[in-house]
This record gives C-alpha cells, structure tokens and sequence, in this order.
C-alpha cells in the first residue's frame, strides 16, 4: 500500500514537472499544464493512475489552503466593502446564467427538470481555476479581481440553496420530509456560520498568544491546519463548501498574531496541492463519452462557454468594469466549476440524473475549465496585437 502511494506521488510529480513548464513556456500557462498531464496518466489515456475521487478529496486541501491564505488577507471590513460584488454582483451572476444555461437546455429538447438541475449547477464558476489566474498574473487585488473573487464566494453560498432545491425537481414525488430536511439544513448552515464566528473568535484570543509563548514557530502551523481543517469540517457537516470554511477560517486570522508566518508556511502546500486537483480534473475526462456522443460534448461545452462569456460580458459594463478588461473578465468566469460535480451528484440522488448524463457533464466541465486558459491566450494576443487602423498609419517623418 505505502509502495503504491510512493509510485503514484512519483508519476504524479514527473508528469507535472515534463507538463507545467512545456505548457508555460508555450504560453498556456501552468494551469492547462497541469491539466493535460492529469489526462495523460489517468485512466483514459496511459492509465497509470486509475483512481481519481482519492486523488479529489486529498487535492481538495489546496482548494482549502488557497482560499484559507485569501482570508488571512481580508478583514470584516474589507469584506464589508466587497459587499455588493458579493451579494450584488454575485447573485445577479448567478441567476442570469442559470436561467440563459436552463433555457439552452430546455430549447434543445432536455427535460425542463435537467435543464433546471444542470443551468443551476453550470452557472458556477471553478474557483480554484480563477484565483490561481489571478494570482499569477498579479491581479487578485485589480477591479476585475475583485469583482471574480466576490461572485467566486457568492457561489460557493448558493450552493446550499441549489442542493436543497434539487429534491423539489425530482420527477416523482418527494416525500414532504425530504424537502423539509433540505430547508432545515440550510437553516443549519446559518446556525454553524454564526456559531464558527462568534466562537472562533473567542477561542482565538485564548490559544494565540499562548503558542506565542511557547517560542516553538512550528506550533503556528500546527495551528494553523488543525484550523482552517476543523473549521472546514464543521462547514462540511452541514453541506456548505469546505473551501468557504476554509475562506471564514482565514478571515478569522487575519490582524493576529503570526498571521504572516501562517501565510509564508501555508504558501508551498497550495502551490502543490492545487496542481494535484488540476491534475485529478484532467484524469476525471471520460474518453468514452467523448467517442460516443462528441457532437454532444463539444455543442455542450460551446454553449457553456459561450452563453457564460455572452452573460458575463453583458453584465461586466453595470459592473462598472473598465472597457479593455471586460473581455477578459468574461473568460476568467466562463468555465465551469469544481462546485458543479457537487450539485450534479445530488441532482443525481434526487433522480433527475443517469449515470451516463452525469459523465457528460463531468466532461463538459472539465473541458470548459481546459478551454479557459486558451482563450485567455488567445485574448492576449487579439488585445496585444496592433488595430487595422495603427497599422496603416503613415510612419511620421522626423
């Protein structure tokens, strides 16, 4: 057992160090990098790694991570600012593209339930995709940063109205029981998030300065897992996204004592543990599908991409976004999302979904995520090269 998780860490790490640094120096990017080499040793290519949920829920701490360092960052304050590109801008988002997503659904003969199901969960955007973006391109904290980072968290809460939702669309009657469990859940998750706020800072006050006082800057880190996990945990147990666990445990940290310690320790195990869900995502690919239905696939994955650029671009101009940035703002958000494979799973416990409907939509997703890094290249070299009109321009004489 241990030797099988020794071959596979090493498979993983060289397909990632061949992969990454090819694809960056081609221009895509790390992103696509990691992507394609998840395809490759997956079980629908080379086959050398062929269990891909172990590889999901261990990467999903990167997720954990990115966003738990993004919270350090913040603030009440900050994320009172940010309050209309969250709630504002993030619920606009939301349902505008779940309803454009639903009615290309409907209109291509889907039942009006999947079509529902589906908009709902294609209207959510891969955070882990898009901060990763951002960061490397050193625009977390630009206009067009701020404003994805909002709806990216926005989403990450809607998600707990669309799962309690779902058993409402179910082709059979629910029994009134389940439907009231999904409403009490949600009442749940208020209850937790409240609860995790108000005692987690409590708990801060006691614990921080006694780890200082121990001397021992490993206790920090120590610290800091046991946190940003349990906390997630605790999300976790009431259906909200760990990641948003993980973004309130952060938030909690930030202003105290070693938070830039945290910061700097926490740094190499994101890095890290985000290539590997990227490279999970890649090797969820079915091929099969895409041999037996690739009309489908590919129509689905233009649609998706192109409705969310279509949407997003549209309302980039009442964001108040800058004109040359809309455009990118648009591909940034237009793929989708990690978030998706949650709710596609419990549309499927609610019976709207067959196994063979949930593997195309897990291609479309991780197609449209592949998608976005060459688009965002493509748009870089549209916006970089020089208009018809500069070109013919005169050369002025001196």
């Amino acid at each position: 057992m241990i030797i099988d998780l020794f071959l596979d860490s090493v498979v993983f790490l060289a397909a990632a160090l061949i992969m990454v640094p090819l694809s960056v120096r081609l221009g895509f990017g790390s992103v696509l990098g990691y992507l394609v080499a998840g395809v490759l040793i997956g079980p629908s290519v080379l086959g050398l790694v062929v269990a891909v949920d172990p590889v999901f829920h261990i990467s999903e701490m990167g997720i954990m991570l990115m966003m738990f360092v993004i919270g350090i960052e913040m603030d009440v304050g900050k994320l009172w600012d940010m309050r209309q590109s969250i709630f504002g801008y993030g619920g606009i988002q939301v349902t505008l593209c779940g309803v454009l997503l639903a009615g290309i659904f409907i209109a291509f003969g889907v039942d009006w339930r999947v079509g529902v199901a589906a908009g709902l969960a294609l209207s959510l955007s891969s955070t882990a995709m898009v901060i990763s973006i951002l960061e490397q391109s050193g625009q977390i904290d630009s206009p067009v940063g701020r404003t994805s980072f909002g709806i990216l968290l926005f989403q990450d809460i809607a998600a707990i109205p669309m799962i309690a939702l779902l058993p409402l669309l179910a082709p059979t009657p629910v029994v009134e029981t389940t439907s009231a469990a999904g409403w009490a859940l949600a009442l749940k998750a208020l209850g937790m998030l409240a609860a995790v706020v108000v005692g987690g800072r409590f708990l801060l006050r006691m614990v921080l300065p006694a780890i200082r006082r121990t001397g021992a800057r490993d206790m920090f880190t120590v610290f800091a897992l046991f946190w940003v996990i349990g906390i997630a945990l605790l999300m976790h147990s009431v259906q909200l996204s760990m990641s948003l666990g993980a973004f309130i445990a952060g938030v909690l940290l930030a202003g105290s004592e070693g938070r830039h310690e945290i910061e700097s320790d926490m740094a190499p195990f994101k890095g890290v543990l985000l290539g590997l869900f990227f490279m999970a995502v890649g090797m969820s690919i079915d091929f099969g599908v895409l041999l037996h239905k690739p009309v489908m696939v590919a129509v689905l994955v233009v649609a998706l991409v192109g409705a969310k650029w279509g949407a997003l671009w549209f309302l980039a101009r009442r964001f108040g976004l800058p004109r040359g940035q809309r455009a990118y703002f648009a591909i940034l958000l237009s793929q989708g999302g990690e978030f998706a494979f949650v709710v596609m799973a419990a549309a499927q416990d609610a019976r709207l979904l067959n196994d063979e409907q949930l593997s195309v939509v897990t291609a479309v997703v991780a197609l449209s995520m592949a998608a976005t890094p060459l688009l965002l290249l493509a748009h870089k070299k549209l916006a970089a090269a020089p208009r018809t009109d500069e070109r013919d321009l005169p050369v002025e004489q001196v």
